[in-house]
């Protein structure tokens, strides 16, 4: 099968309007299933995150003319461990990641160019320590992340550690993810940036004891987050893509958004909050159009998320 060229990521610039719109369709028949099954293994941090895991699942349900399918949780690798192993091509331990995009993992990888969260990724709050909360009272803008000292911890492999240090915030880095809520308690930084469609789930982790979400501000930058596989796995990535457009099209991947984070994005109190926009200077064309989209349309979205919430 060929792999996906930029005709293809037109089309899901299309589909990414009805996502925006959040439109709901009827639901639409689905191809019968066919024999044969087959095991994928899904990075284990996006295993364990509810959301991607159901999202992928839904992906592979929507394709069942693929054949059945297995979800398996990888090792506990790094995510530059599994990009890397991705990008072998001949990797026995991942088969699917969802990570933020950029132009590096694109031009490495598959990407499947269908925000997975409808966009929420970029869009981030501080998980900090009780007794710093004083220390963002009254912050306004960027110029105050500066003059008060606020560093930000991230991965040193995410995408946002580059756009955050282009913007001129002090970041503080750890190849673990899970290191960081550590480095956090032990006053390495000030501020765990973390996207408002994980962060609900993160704070039910064992290594965020004690640690609360900061209520006044949300940082944000274009920054769209899809599903990569390997860059000579077409079939897996067409099954995805497909299975992720039909979902848009029959409505339920309007359901999973609200279903996934209609309640955290409800209680963050997102439309009280001061935003800080910052800029990702590290996009391709077709990821700058998805994520100008995503912004553009960020009202809506939040609205449609915390109806009836």
């Amino acid at each position: 099968m060929a792999p996906l060229n930029r005709n293809q990521r037109v089309k899901a610039r299309g589909l990414l309007g009805l996502l925006c719109a959040v439109v709901c369709l009827p639901l639409a028949a689905e191809a019968p299933v066919t024999e044969g099954s087959k095991d994928y293994t899904l990075w284990y941090r996006n295993y364990d995150n509810p959301a991607i895991y159901t999202l992928v699942e839904l992906a592979f349900k929507k394709t069942p003319e693929y054949g059945g399918f297995r979800l398996i949780r990888s090792e506990e690798l790094s995510q530059g461990r599994a990009l890397r192993e991705l990008a072998s091509n001949n990797s026995t331990l991942v088969d699917i990641a969802n990570v933020a995009t950029s132009p590096d993992r694109e031009s490495a990888l598959t990407p499947i160019p269908i925000p997975v969260d409808g966009g929420l990724l970029g869009f981030r709050v501080c998980l900090v320590l009780p007794e710093n909360l004083r220390k963002f009272h009254g912050i306004t803008g960027i110029e105050d992340l500066y003059s008060r000292n606020i560093r930000i911890g991230q991965g040193a492999h995410w995408p946002d550690t580059p756009i955050l240090e282009s913007n001129g915030v002090s970041v503080i880095t750890h190849t673990r993810y899970e290191i960081l809520f550590g480095m956090l308690k032990n006053r390495r930084f000030e501020c765990f940036a973390r996207g408002i469609s994980e962060v609900m789930f993160e704070m039910e982790r064992e290594d965020a004891k004690g640690l609360v979400i900061e209520p006044t501000l949300l940082l944000a930058y274009p920054m769209p987050s899809y599903l990569f596989v390997a860059p000579a796995d077409h079939e897996t990535a067409q099954r995805i893509q497909l299975g992720l457009e039909r979902a848009i099209r029959d409505g339920s991947f309007a359901i999973y958004l609200k279903q996934s984070f209609g309640e955290s994005v409800a209680s963050l109190n997102l439309n009280r909050r001061t935003v800080i926009a910052l800029k990702n200077p590290n996009l391709t064309d077709d990821s700058e159009y998805v994520a100008r989209r995503i912004l553009d349309n960020l009202k809506r979205r939040i609205d449609y998320l915390t109806d009836d919430q």
